[in-house]
Order: structure tokens, then sequence, then C-alpha cells
């Protein structure tokens, strides 16, 4: 006997093919209601090799009361700026949640959200703080008041270009540090009030300077 599957339209819904008969079906983006989906691209100041180690150069930080915001994916690229490295470590950067965050940090670049960054125009206005958002200018953030987790969700380890002789990249242009596709059935980073994630330069090879590009898509809803 034949089953019909009927959507809230009142469609049936259709299947194709001719031995599998699979379910015809559409992807679509998280509901969001009234709010929306965001992304920030943000580049770094010329970072120094002498950054101690785990500096924190991007921060994000969630600070509504009621509301979520789901971090589905994070970009990262960085190259040689004025100063090829000495031989030594690689590079290492890591990606790492922050709990109770109950103060922003301090230092680098801090936009504004704000009515800025909508994947649609009809959007509502980000509720991202005025400074939840930092990336490092020519040194490291300041921490502010926060608990990271004891170890790293993500990590990359890239190779730090000695000599002119090379192209100077170090992280290639959308190297992906941390995704997870929810078609797929993976769960994404669900950020709370006072949550969020850094990203840390864990070690960087002697002598030279570098800049990174840092790219964050998220989506902000009422309930998840």
């Amino acid at each position: 006997m034949a089953i019909q599957i009927q959507g809230n339209g009142g469609v049936v819904a259709d299947v194709g093919g001719i031995t599998f008969r699979a379910l015809k079906v559409q992807q679509a983006p998280i509901e969001h209601g009234a709010l929306g989906h965001y992304s920030y691209g943000g580049l770094t100041g010329v970072l120094p090799a002498a950054l101690a180690a785990n500096s924190e150069i991007f921060q994000f930080r969630w600070s509504d009361a009621t509301r979520l915001a789901v971090v589905r994916k994070v970009r990262i690229s960085a190259c040689v700026s004025t100063t090829f490295f000495a031989a030594g470590v690689p590079v290492q950067i890591d990606l790492l949640k922050a709990n109770t965050w109950t103060a922003v940090g301090t230092g680098g670049t801090r936009p504004a959200a704000a009515a800025l960054l909508k994947k649609r125009a009809n959007m509502g206005n980000s509720l991202l703080g005025a400074n939840d958002v930092g990336i490092a200018t020519t040194a490291a953030l300041g921490a502010g008041t926060k608990t990271l987790e004891g170890l790293s969700m993500c990590t990359i380890v890239a190779p730090g270009p000695i000599t002119a002789s090379l192209n100077g990249q170090i992280i290639a242009p959308g190297t992906i540090l941390f995704q997870h596709e929810v078609g797929d059935g993976e769960h994404p980073l669900v950020l709370a009030q006072n949550e969020g994630f850094v990203i840390r330069s864990v070690a960087v090879p002697a002598t030279g300077t570098w800049q990174a590009a840092i790219n964050v898509d998220w989506v902000e809803v009422a309930a998840y």
C-alpha cells in the first residue's frame, strides 16, 4: 500500500529515480525568525613573531541574555608580511570555547555589527555587543574576564616560510578552521549568554612578521 507524506502547505512529497525512489528534499537555511544570518571578515595588523605563546588574536563573545548565536563556520588565512621567519617551530593556531565571559576583551579592532553584516537586508540587526568581537592589530588582545576550556576545539599547524624564494603563504585563503554542516546531521557551536570562542597564536617561529584574515558565519536565533 502506498503511503503519502503531505507537507504543511498541502503538497504531497515526491520521490525521484526508477530503482531507489529516494524522497526529494530541499536544504534550507536555519530558521532565524525576526533575527538573521551574518558574516564577518577581518584582517589583523602586522603581527610579530614575538607574540607570547597562546596569544589571542580573535575574540567572539555572545552577551545576549535570551537569544542564541549559532556559529556555523570559521575560516582563516595567513601570510608573511615584511620579514620572513627563522627556521624553528611551525605556525600553530587553535580555537577554544570560552565560558563565563563577563567582561569583554581589550585592544585590537572592535567592529560594531549593528545593522551591518546581514546576509539579507530585511534581517534584524545583529545582537552582538559593540565590543564583543575583537581582532588583533599589532599585539595580542587583552583577555577580559572569562574561562577558556582546557582543550582546543580545532587546531591548524602550518609552515612558517623562511626564505623570500617562497611565496610567503602560511595558511591558504579560505582554510576552514571550524565548520559543522547542519544538513549532514552535525551540531554547530551554539553560544548562550557570556559564552564565545577565541582564536590563538599558539606558537610562531622566531624573527618573522605575519598577518591573518578571519571570517565567521553565524546565525542569531530565539531558540535552537
